[in-house]
């Protein structure tokens, strides 16, 4: 259990430390006992639950004559908790169910040390040092399409989940850059510029076109086929020819990615098929040496209980494929780059080349038995994106949606909505170009977060772009609102920081601070289940208990309480803001 310094914003971590104590006294004989402590939802009196009751008299039933019922167990958790600042009260109820109040003076108390201390006081404690977080993945010479999408957004707030919660994040990206496609490329390439100084982003164009062309040359020229097959040997052989080729092809591709991500705001490392190609022998001689590796139909597979289909590492051809790249880098990301948690973004259609995957790596000794258990795996899948026709999103014409158009609708749509509502007359085109930017793109981005991943979505950009419901056009223009209401009182917020005391004294501003405090808490199950969608439905709650519970029934600005008022609007809006970064959304100040 961590410290309680380590532990200031995270409620239910400091209660279950107190639980602790609390069980230790009741069952000292029971050393397996953890605190099972829960939010309270609406129909109980509390804030916090103690749920411990019911299990523990299931263990010791008859042991103990004070000991009788689960009520009475958890009569005796109340009485043998230790003196503590943070509850108010406490009260058995039902079958043990120990009800927390939290003390209003400590919950102020709470709020306004992360003020002047910063919201990093309230980041997740985790167990572990270093991950990596593999996503995006393009495969060069190809199209982004909205599955990279997904995988790209999924896998950037994983990141800054993880990275807020004090993780060093190693940002992979595991593009396709290594295969059969490159000497039908490369040779398409030559053809079309026999001086190679010739080859540039303008002189190759669209290089999805180029693409879908050598890819018919190779399927309908027997000649240029042969060619190609050669080429693909001669460049992983490093002819220096062929290497020179396939690196320009990667650089015009990876160019294509960057304006993706570059509007997106997303930061990764490539480290692609090719990085992890020279591993693989070694890697599969370790494997082999461990009789792990066998001979099959001309292949050499791995055979997996529970799996009807073997894991092939080396095809009858003698090539490599997914599994034997796969191999060789998880085997680098934990023995090179010391990982503790290896976490890979992609569609739900991957999961059993994950589970086989992982399990041969299981057996090899690479990971511990028990999946829990660090260093750990684990597959992210994700559903698809549906157009509205409830089929796989794409362009009327059949093609997969470019996502750098895509994007630039989504900014072009939020501009015309913005000057509709008379912006362009008041603002700088700088302060339109910046706001379309911010509510366009974060509205693509929170109409995927908001979804449990494993579900597919419709996309949909007038749903995306309402400003009504939860959406992110609604959140940002809630925050903004927020910033206009400290605006307007003409005080110094950073002064009041410092001088001003928050009182909660009204049950709105009690409702708005349990959830700011809860704040802590909800990352690390995002965090910990890899589930961005939990801090959305969070910052949606945020919203609506601000709006509905507290603005709409304690006047602000010009209040006897207008102070304490006041930092609690900057509390909400500084946890807004938290709740934008780590979904990689850009906040607005005006609207």
């Amino acid at each position: 259990m961590a410290t309680e310094e380590e532990n200031l914003g995270n409620v239910k971590r400091q209660l279950a430390k107190l639980f602790e104590g609390s069980l230790r006294a009741v069952v000292p004989d029971e050393q397996d006992v953890e605190p099972m402590i829960a939010a309270s939802t609406g129909k109980f009196v509390g804030d916090y639950q103690c749920n411990n009751a019911m299990r523990i008299f299931s263990k010791i039933k008859g042991r103990d004559p004070q000991l009788r019922n689960p009520a009475s167990v958890g009569q005796a958790i109340v009485e043998h908790l230790p003196p503590s600042d943070i509850i108010e009260s406490c009260s058995v109820a039902g079958a043990g169910f120990v009800n927390v109040v939290l003390s209003k003076t400590w919950m102020a108390k709470n709020i306004q040390s992360m003020l002047i201390g910063g919201i990093e006081n309230w980041a997740p404690q985790l167990a572990i040092k270093r991950a990596v977080v593999d996503f995006s993945s393009p495969n060069i010479a190809k199209e982004m399409h909205v599955g990279h999408l997904r995988s790209t957004i999924i896998g950037d707030t994983l990141s800054r989940m993880l990275e807020f919660s004090n993780v060093e994040v190693l940002r992979r990206n595991h593009v396709g850059d290594w295969g059969t496609q490159f000497g039908m490329l490369i040779e398409f390439l030559f053809e079309n510029f026999p001086n190679s100084e010739d080859v540039s982003e303008t002189a190759v164009g669209d290089l999805q076109t180029f693409y879908k062309a050598s890819k018919q040359r190779f399927d309908n020229d027997a000649a240029f086929k042969e060619r190609a097959q050669r080429a693909v040997v001669l460049l992983q052989g490093g002819q220096p020819e062929y290497r020179k080729a396939w690196a320009q092809i990667c650089e015009i591709s990876r160019k294509e990615f960057d304006r993706v991500y570059q509007r997106l705001g997303v930061q990764l490392e490539e480290k692609g098929e090719s990085f992890y190609n020279p591993y693989i022998p070694a890697v599969l001689k370790e494997l082999s040496d461990q009789g792990l590796i066998e001979e099959s139909q001309g292949a050499r597979v791995i055979f997996l209980e529970g799996f009807n289909i073997p894991l092939i590492v080396v095809k009858s051809d003698g090539g490599y494929n997914y599994a034997s790249t796969d191999l060789a880098a998880l085997w680098y990301r934990l023995n090179e780059e010391k990982a503790e948690w290896i976490i890979y973004v992609t569609d739900v259609g991957q999961q059993q080349h994950f589970d086989m995957f992982f399990k041969a790596a299981r057996r090899a000794g690479w990971l511990p038995a028990d999946a829990n258990l660090y260093p750990r795996v684990s597959h992210v899948g994700f559903g698809l994106v549906l157009g509205e026709d409830g089929k796989r999103f794409r362009t009327r014409n059949t093609e997969v949606v470019r996502l750098v158009d895509l994007l630039d609708e989504a900014k072009s749509r939020s501009k015309a909505a913005l000057i509709e509502r008379g912006k362009a007359e008041e603002w700088t085109e700088e302060e339109l170009e910046k706001t379309a930017e911010a509510v366009g793109y974060g509205a693509v981005k929170y109409a995927d977060l908001k979804n449990n991943r494993l579900t597919n979505y419709t996309f949909d950009f007038d749903q995306m772009l309402n400003d009504k419901g939860n959406t992110a056009v609604y959140l940002l223009y809630a925050h903004a609102r927020i910033c206009s209401i400290i605006r307007k009182s003409g005080k110094d917020i950073v002064e009041l920081k410092k001088t001003g005391v928050i009182v909660l004294d009204h049950a709105g501003e009690r409702d708005l601070a349990l959830h700011l405090l809860q704040f802590s808490e909800i990352v690390e199950e995002a965090c910990t289940n890899l589930l961005p969608n939990v801090l959305c439905e969070y910052l949606y709650n945020l919203s609506e208990i601000f709006t509905k519970k507290f603005y709409s029934n304690c006047q602000v600005v010009g209040s006897p309480e207008e102070t304490s008022r006041l930092l609690l609007c900057e509390a909400t809006a500084v946890v807004m803001r938290k709740c934008f970064h780590l979904l990689g959304i850009v906040p607005v100040y005006k609207i």
